[in-house]
């Protein structure tokens, strides 16, 4: 694995150690960043799923200004500052230990609000549609914010998930990704229709 492209280009990321992560590979990583626009002028990003975080570490390269990293694995943990300190982009970086639910809270108090997300749930996991509806309830998104879904190619999210509606959908072999935006007025009309509570 490497930085596709950006101020770290080439510069190789460390893989987290086992079997129990599952990291991007720089096919989709590239893809991804095509179908979103390939470079950035400022922002702050959202990896919620790290892994290794070069989804996280790849939008700093490419002009994203922060990014906020986390998952629930110490050695992913270990990995995610490992690899921020080889490409030199740390101190662009926070990188926290969490759950992902639970991390959402902690942001929520810090009020924070991000530009662009990375969601890489373990495919068991089939709540990242619950975490975009969380996001947008605890104001977590700017306006026009993109979501990255990555998820196995046969599950399939919602076109039309409250206050999102989707850009891109694309297939690689097992992996799928989805790529949303956060469209304010759609999420004030259905906010009217809806008053139950998320799950």
């Amino acid at each position: 694995m490497r930085v596709v492209s950006g101020s770290a280009k080439g510069r190789p990321l460390r893989s987290v150690p086992g079997n129990g992560t599952r990291p991007t590979t720089d096919k989709v990583k590239e893809a991804v960043f095509s179908m979103i626009g390939p470079y950035f002028e400022g922002g702050e990003a959202l990896d919620l799923f790290a892994g290794t975080g070069g989804l996280g570490i790849e939008a700093l390269s490419r002009g994203m200004d922060k990014a906020v990293f986390v998952d629930m694995e110490p050695k992913s943990i270990e990995t995610v500052k490992a690899n921020l300190k080889a490409v030199k982009l740390e101190a662009q970086a926070e990188v926290y230990r969490n759950d992902a639910s639970r991390a959402l809270g902690a942001l929520e108090k810090r009020g924070r609000a991000f530009d662009l997300v990375f969601l890489d749930p373990p495919y068991r996991l089939k709540h990242g549609a619950e975490l975009m509806l969380a996001m947008v309830e605890k104001g977590l998104l700017r306006p026009g914010a993109l979501i990255v879904l990555e998820h196995e190619s046969g599950y399939g999210y919602p076109e039309d998930i409250p206050g999102f509606s989707q850009l891109r959908k694309a297939v690689y072999g097992e992996t799928a990704v989805a790529i949303y935006k956060y469209d304010t007025k759609q999420a004030e009309d259905g906010g009217e229709d809806n008053d139950e509570p998320a799950n």
